[in-house]
């Protein structure tokens, strides 16, 4: 395998609604470079970015996978992505490894849920990128109304680069707008094209995007407007270099076409990705901070530089162990290289570094600043950390994610089970960001977290696949939280003589409410040394663990703070045992007058549903204790959107099939903590006494 300069690199991820045909253009996309001898294809399991046995079993991504083709002297290294909303966050995590993205639209469904929500992830991260119409061949394809929705959904700055030429079954090829010429498609799914003469019906439609696109090209570039209203147009020769830089600093997103399973479209799209977007190293720099002082520092991409890796995705293959895939962000790494990890201040050697193409990997001796690879079998290293060079420490930021949902109970089926599942259960986390493992302290339940029923159902079925650890799933529980609305003042006095020396802490705190979602806070208001500063974190630790087991029905307490103002201490009983039970003591004491309330997770639901079934369900929505939000037409069908208690949308996804026939769609993310009806809160805190928990148990 040739060794590459990052200025020849152009790291890509296919972002997009779920069924918009990512994987499948992935292979067209391989199968046209020839790195493979056949095209594989998702609906028979032989794609080769959807290689894991719940993807190929289900017939979707679950996890971001790569591969890499070379084209005309530029290696393209594609980072394929799952677009269901509970595996959105793999696409999030990949993005810290892309330079550019293609965020995939499909022909006849238009905007989408998630395209819009890709689209943000693009803009969050500063990324160039491009939308491509994908499956134009499909019955209903419309490339006028595709793009139209886009403009009118992203703004002005998307501006077509490709016209089709046919639609539906007569769809054949594409119209480059930048050369003017037409690149005609073989029936035989090769995805070769052959260059031709705009067909006459063209011409006209050809010209005024041409004109279009030239304009767009030329208005943020002084020296090409002066050329544009000098000649009335800007020559090919000038206007190749100014497109790819617009869309370089994000004042252009170009829309291309294609079908990925007969493979049209697909070997413009690769002279289209080689020659316009960003290569590897062409932002520059990159910042991180100095592990030792925490300052801000940044590394140039170069090969001449220290080397330094960020890793972005971890994989815990159960016969190659864990696969490490990191991006070279400075310098050259060397198969064999001890490479410092700066997270865990471990050094890591690389025994076998490689590039990955699927579920396979083929070694190199080097790579170089830009590029990406894959290593196994590091012993330390997770997702989020730096590698590099002893001498030269920089950290790079790790992508920060949504939180999980949605929790389970798992209970493992046998002794057996119980004995590894621990151990299969951290591999597992150690792969996929958003999954969470627990254990409730009260109940001794296993929780199992993650951002939604499939996503947990999923890494269950992995657990049994993968490593034969077998474990029955319970109802999913609820993560309330418990607050305070009223203001307290209290004081925690804890004494007790024994034999010897005694127990004696005292502390008089004051308790007020915060903001909602800003946690806890604790003040140190003690003046004249009432009492020592040694005790001080002791009072905070007992607050803390106290609200951590709850009071009114076991959940955590949040969204206060507490002002220790007052105490008294002895010379000799006091230690900062006495002191965390005087804590413990003060917090109840004030949690009695304090107003305390339950609290649950409020998700904003999507749902998207033909317009005739628009009322029925609001009406359901609203039943279930949901606000709607607003409703906006899209295409034939309508979306709803409502904040919902996340208690009363744990059966929606069945009862969404029934109402709608199938024929509707949902997405929920966590949107704010709100509080709990008192009817239904009693009942809650009526079954948590029964279960032990709550201040019953505490008495």
């Amino acid at each position: 395998m040739k060794t590459y300069d990052g200025e020849n690199i152009r790291n890509v991820v296919l972002l997009g609604h779920a069924d918009t045909g990512k994987t499948q253009l992935a292979s067209a996309l391989l199968y046209t470079a020839g790195m493979v001898n056949r095209l594989g294809k998702v609906d028979d399991g032989s794609s080769i970015t959807d290689y894991d046995e719940e993807e190929i079993k289900h017939g979707f991504s679950i996890s971001a996978a790569l591969a890499y083709a070379e084209w005309n002297g530029v290696k393209i290294n594609v980072i394929d992505t799952p677009g269901f909303n509970i595996f959105l966050h793999e696409a999030e995590a990949a993005l810290a490894a892309a330079d550019s993205a293609l965020l995939l639209v499909h022909a006849v469904s238009g905007i989408e849920v998630q395209t819009e929500k890709t689209w943000g992830f693009c803009q969050k991260a500063n990324l160039p990128r491009a939308l491509v119409i994908n499956q134009m061949d499909r019955d209903r394809a419309g490339f006028k109304r595709t793009l139209e929705a886009l403009s009118n959904a992203l703004g002005r700055s998307v501006i077509p680069v490709q016209l089709p030429i046919g639609e539906e079954k007569d769809f054949r090829g594409v119209v480059d707008l930048v050369r003017m010429r037409a690149e005609l498609y073989e029936a035989d799914g090769s995805g070769k094209a052959r260059d031709a003469d705009i067909p006459a019906e063209m011409q006209e439609a050809s010209t005024e995007a041409h004109e279009a696109l030239v304009e767009m090209v030329a208005e943020g570039n002084d020296q090409l407007l002066e050329e544009f209203f000098d000649k009335g147009t800007i020559p090919i020769e000038d206007l190749a270099p100014g497109l790819r830089q617009a869309i370089a600093e994000n004042r252009l997103t170009p829309v291309l076409v294609s079908a990925g399973l007969p493979s049209i479209g697909t070997e413009s799209l690769l002279r289209f990705v080689a020659d316009y977007l960003p290569s590897a190293v062409a932002r520059g720099s990159v910042e991180g901070v100095d592990p030792a002082s925490g300052e801000k520092a940044a590394r140039r991409m170069a090969n001449g530089e220290p080397a330094s890796a960020f890793v972005f995705k971890t994989v815990a293959d159960p016969f190659a162990g864990r696969l490490t895939y990191f991006k070279v962000m400075s310098g050259v790494v060397k198969t064999e290289a001890m490479l410092v990890n700066y997270n865990r201040s471990a050094t890591e050697r690389l025994a076998h570094v490689g590039i990955p193409q699927g579920k396979s990997q083929n070694p190199v001796p080097e790579l170089r600043a830009g590029d990406i690879g894959v290593v196994a079998k590091l012993k330390e290293t997770l997702t989020g950390d730096t590698l590099g060079d002893k001498q030269a420490p920089i950290l790079y930021p790790p992508v920060k994610l949504a939180e999980p949902a949605i929790s389970f109970a798992i209970e493992p089926k046998s002794r057996g089970d119980e004995d590894k599942l621990s151990t299969a259960i951290h591999r597992m986390l150690e792969e996929d960001l958003l999954l969470r493992f627990s254990r409730d302290e009260q109940t001794k339940e296993f929780l199992l977290s993650g951002s939604g029923q499939q996503h947990v159902e999923i890494a269950v079925s992995k657990l049994k696949r993968r490593y034969n650890v077998e474990v029955t799933l319970k109802a999913p529980k609820i993560p309330y939280r418990e607050t305070i609305r009223g203001k307290a003042d209290a004081q925690g006095k804890y004494k007790k003589q024994t034999g010897g020396h005694g127990q004696y802490g005292d502390c008089k705190i004051k308790m007020e409410p915060l903001a909602r979602g800003e946690g806890f806070e604790f003040v140190n208001d003690i003046f004249g040394g009432a009492i020592p500063k040694n005790y001080i974190p002791a009072v905070e630790k007992g607050i803390q663990e106290s609200a951590a087991r709850g009071y009114l029905a076991g959940y955590p307490v949040v969204d206060f703070r507490v002002i220790l103002y007052d105490g008294s201490y002895h010379d000799v009983d006091s230690s900062e045992m006495a002191f965390k039970i005087a804590g413990s003591m003060g917090f109840k004491k004030c949690m009695e007058q304090a107003k305390p309330c339950l609290l649950e997770p409020i998700m904003m639901a999507e749902i998207t549903v033909p317009e005739n079934y628009s009322g029925d369900i609001m009406g359901n929505l609203t039943g279930r204790r949901g606000r709607i939000q607003g409703m906006e037409p899209k295409g034939q069908s309508t979306v709803v959107k409502a904040q919902v208690p996340l208690a009363e949308m744990l059966t929606y996804a069945s009862d969404l099939t029934s109402m709608t026939q199938g024929r509707g769609t949902y997405s929920m993310e966590f949107s704010h903590y709100d509080v709990v009806p008192q009817q239904i809160a009693d009942k809650i805190i009526s079954d948590a006494r029964e279960r032990g928990h709550g201040k019953e148990e505490e008495e």
